[in-house]
């Protein structure tokens, strides 16, 4: 499997680092980190998993850090500013050859990456979604019918209930899938986390081949 290059791009005034993986296919999943002043960057385990597993089937991955977090210039923007570092990873994307691209966000990353989704829809081909933390931050679900493809939480999560993620999930028409004896940080559990986004992939029969993924 090819090694992760360090790379660096232009975002507006400031810049952006992150970490990109070529895959063999056209596609390319952006994975968005959690919280930026709770430790969250691209070195952290649920992110490491997404990676892996998108990688495995050949997709190419870019992990990367909002701004004001390592190399990344700039400062914490409540998720203002956040939406255009993501905006600027796809872009970053594009100019690798990646012609679809999926997002993937875990924790403050799938909340950053459920407002982008609403600006910016035509974007993104596909979304998956790792621990929103609704409990924390207010997620607004209209609009985003048939825009997210999967998510899933832990049964034992502060920050996300899985009743509730239920129910958002069945709105939006998302395929969900809670783990048990897990909680929001999926320590010692990024097994069990792979393997259920492996399944997702298999089952809704993502093709990461020459021509794109198709579902």
């Amino acid at each position: 499997m090819p090694v992760e290059e360090k790379v660096s791009w232009k975002n507006g005034l400031f810049t952006s680092e992150g970490l990109w993986r070529e895959g063999a296919a056209e596609s390319g999943v952006v994975i968005c980190h959690p919280h930026p002043l709770m430790g969250g960057s691209m070195y952290n385990n649920v992110v490491e998993t997404i990676r892996d597993v998108f990688s495995d089937y050949g997709c190419s991955t870019l992990r990367f850090n909002f701004r004001g977090v390592g190399a990344s210039t700039g400062n914490y923007d409540e998720g203002r500013g956040e939406k255009q570092d993501i905006l600027s990873a796809c872009e970053y994307m594009k100019s690798r050859d990646v012609k679809k691209i999926i997002l993937a966000g875990y924790s403050f990353g799938a909340w950053v990456g459920s407002r982008l989704l609403k600006d910016r829809p035509a974007l993104i081909h596909s979304t998956v979604f790792v621990s929103p933390p609704q409990k924390y931050f207010n997620f607004d679900w209209r609009g985003l019918e048939d825009a997210v493809g999967f998510m899933v939480c832990g049964d034992s999560d502060p920050f996300c209930d899985a009743d509730d993620l239920k129910k958002n999930a069945e709105y939006i028409h998302a395929q969900m899938k809670v783990l048990p004896a897990t909680d929001h940080f999926y320590a010692g559990r990024e097994a069990q986390l792979a393997k259920c986004l492996s399944q997702y992939i298999h089952e809704k029969k993502l093709d990461f081949n020459k021509n794109g993924v198709k579902v």
